[in-house]
């Protein structure tokens, strides 16, 4: 059986290693249209490896990113990768965000992870620079090099046999019968079974081989500051605020990095190309088709306020700083330098609803990853379980 995965980040990457592994007669092939692995939402994201504590028990995001979370550490340690379990904390930075503390400490129990309710006094023997009327402390919390992963799952995959094709863009797909062929820019693939990993693209991958997405991914830019290195010692770990349950997005936060550097942010404005990491990249082609889309306008009717306020601090280095120093009152604006920013591909209904969940569409002899922003790192290896068992041998 031949198989081609469209997409060179983790999940694509992972789902052609679980191939090889699994299935010792499969030929596989990967075609990725950058010069590296990872290059986008895997290389820009901020490296965490999550418990599961924001997901709707039963979902698939908190069934996979639960057990994601435990492969992915072991991974990292057979091979080798820089990681560390750090644990984190979420912080309620006053008394009205108790109850949304309080209903986020329950999911976290009915996921089944070690979780505990922590005072000001506790939340300090954990970060003595926090502030906050009340805590939860995730002890299942980690960071990791996703990049190497990248790496290692390629590696491994190419020694079993994968055929690894970077520069490769896929320009057009046709299926027909039990067979689908794959136009790119390094020729033609044909293949039994196609596995559509392309993250940021993946809607337009799922149009090109005849598939109506029930979503449209529009891209959502974070932008980072990081500390400078005299004041990294003002955070030990990872320090979150109580996230508003209307969004997929955790709000500004800080996180100790494998490196030893602390990453802050991000916030989540919208990008005006799939591949805007700044406001002056600008592709009009992008631009259209997230204008056209009514699901976007939708959107911004039920939450203007909510993007006025992301903008507002995407343009204000002070009013970032404010954010921070919710968490950790020592931050100011001159602690902060710009780092480098990430995209979201995140998929939005017709209606104007952020889709939750990870939504993977299988039809026929095609599988498409259409949503899978964060927790996808950490859940990758498990995302390629997934997907695997749905294809046919």
């Amino acid at each position: 059986m031949r198989y081609i995965v469209i997409g060179g980040g983790i999940v694509g990457l992972a789902t052609a290693h679980r191939l090889v592994q699994d299935r010792p007669d499969a030929r596989v092939t990967v075609v990725e249209k950058e010069p590296g692995w990872g290059a986008h939402q895997t290389g820009h994201n901020s490296g965490v490896i999550h418990a599961g504590v924001y997901y709707k028990p039963g979902s698939l995001k908190a069934t996979l990113c639960k057990a994601g979370s435990a492969s992915m550490v072991d991974f990292c340690a057979e091979h080798g990768i820089a990681h560390k379990v750090t644990g984190k904390l979420i912080v309620a930075t006053g008394d009205d965000e108790r109850p949304r503390l309080r209903a986020l400490f329950e999911r976290a129990q009915a996921n089944g992870l070690p979780v505990r309710l922590v005072s000001p006094a506790e939340a300090r023997e954990y970060e003595p620079e926090v502030a906050c009327v009340e805590g939860i402390h995730v002890a299942s919390t980690g960071i990791a090099d996703y990049k190497a992963v990248c790496v290692k799952l390629a590696e491994l995959a190419g020694e079993a046999g994968a055929t690894l094709r970077l520069n490769t863009a896929v320009l057009g797909i046709r299926a027909s019968g039990r067979e689908v062929v794959v136009r790119t820019t390094t020729g033609d693939i044909t293949a039994d079974v196609l596995v559509n990993c392309a993250g940021l693209h993946a809607d337009r991958v799922a149009r090109m081989a005849g598939i109506s997405p029930p979503a449209r991914i529009i891209p959502f830019r974070g932008e980072y500051y990081e500390l400078r290195p005299e004041r990294r010692h003002l955070v030990n770990g990872l320090i979150y605020p109580v996230p508003d349950p209307q969004f997929p997005f955790l709000g500004v936060h800080l996180t100790k990095m494998i490196d030893g550097s602390v990453h802050a942010g991000p916030n989540a404005v919208l990008a005006m190309a799939r591949e805007g990491y700044s406001w002056a990249r600008i592709r009009p082609r992008d631009v259209v088709d997230a204008a056209s889309y009514r699901g976007l306008w939708a959107l911004g009717r039920k939450h203007l306020r909510y993007g006025l306020t992301e903008v507002r601090r995407s343009l204000s280095k002070r009013r970032f700083a404010e954010s921070l120093a919710r968490l950790v009152p020592a931050v100011t604006a001159a602690d902060l330098v710009p780092a480098e920013a990430g995209v979201r591909a995140q998929a939005i209904t017709p209606a104007g609803d952020l889709v939750d969940d990870f939504m993977i569409v299988t039809e026929g002899r095609q599988v498409h990853v259409l949503n899978a922003p964060s927790p996808a790192a950490t859940s990758s290896l498990e995302i390629a379980k997934y997907i695997t068992a749905r294809l046919p041998v």
